[in-house]
């Protein structure tokens, strides 16, 4: 009786520990799945993805320890802070911008991006925020005094900047002996200084900040331009909820004075636009 009693028992607790394993993996496997998922959700909703060149200062650039600042960082870091979003800043090659965003690597262009036609028709875009002119540099003494002085010289400009666009656009590049591009507008600033090119053409608010910093470098900035653009922010074709949310951030800051003092720490004024006031 006894051996039949023992063998009873050792039967019913076999089948408990297998009962008990079998719960145990059921519950850690939907735990990580949830919890993955869970990860999965708050990443595509909570985050959202800056690209932009790292060498583009003031609007965005690497300080001395290597990090990513600029007035488009502070500005976008508060108007995430009022979306309730995290956001990450993601260097880009500039010249492929269009494709990281269309392909999802990034999901906004937010670095002193000019808008254009032809960008309006490829990206979703916010209101306007800044103004700004395509401004044409050149050495002090040079023999380069107006835009018709150009012809037959060599003039530079940023690879895939709104700048080529510009200088396309007028029949006075049609003369000139040259057009090399560069991967930066620094680069293209340092051919120039040392007679490499006889010009540059460049948006004013970054050449205006580069010689506030470098008031070493012997460069004047002519009368003529290649005309005007205002900057905004863009998203992919189509994702006009993020823009929705990004602009009524961009007017609360405005509103509040937040952009106002941005402005001030990196241009020493207020240059912010804003269509709804």
């Amino acid at each position: 009786m006894k051996k039949l009693i023992s063998i009873l028992l050792a039967m019913s607790m076999g089948f408990a520990m297998v009962g008990c394993g079998s719960s145990d993996a059921g519950t850690d496997t939907g735990e990580v799945s949830t919890a993955s998922e869970a990860d999965a959700g708050s990443a595509s909703q909570d985050k959202i993805v800056v690209g932009l060149d790292d060498q583009f200062p003031p609007m965005g650039f690497r300080d001395e320890n290597n990090e990513i600042v600029g007035f488009d960082i502070d500005l976008a870091k508060a108007a995430a802070e009022k979306m309730g979003v995290e956001v990450e800043f993601q260097p880009i090659n500039w010249d492929t911008k269009e494709m990281e965003l269309s392909t999802g690597k990034i999901d906004l262009i937010w670095n002193g991006f000019s808008i254009t036609d032809e960008r309006l028709e490829a990206m979703e875009f916010t209101d306007p925020y800044l103004d700004n002119r395509m401004i044409i540099i050149v050495n002090e003494g040079s023999d380069v005094k107006s835009k018709a002085d150009l012809a037959g010289k060599n003039v530079g400009v940023q690879d895939g900047s709104s700048a080529v666009d510009a200088v396309e656009a007028d029949e006075i590049h049609t003369q000139f002996a040259s057009m090399p591009t560069y991967d930066t507008n620094i680069m293209a600033l340092t051919d120039l200084e040392v007679g490499r090119i006889d010009a540059v053409v460049a948006d004013e608010v970054v050449a205006r900040y580069y010689l506030a910093q470098n008031e070493d470098k012997n460069f004047v900035i002519l009368d003529d331009d290649f005309g005007s653009e205002v900057y905004g922010i863009a998203a992919k074709k189509g994702n006009t909820e993020l823009i929705d949310n990004l602009q009524n951030a961009l007017d609360e800051l405005y509103a509040d004075g937040t952009s106002a003092e941005i402005s001030e720490k990196w241009f020493g004024e207020d240059i912010v636009v804003n269509s709804n006031n």
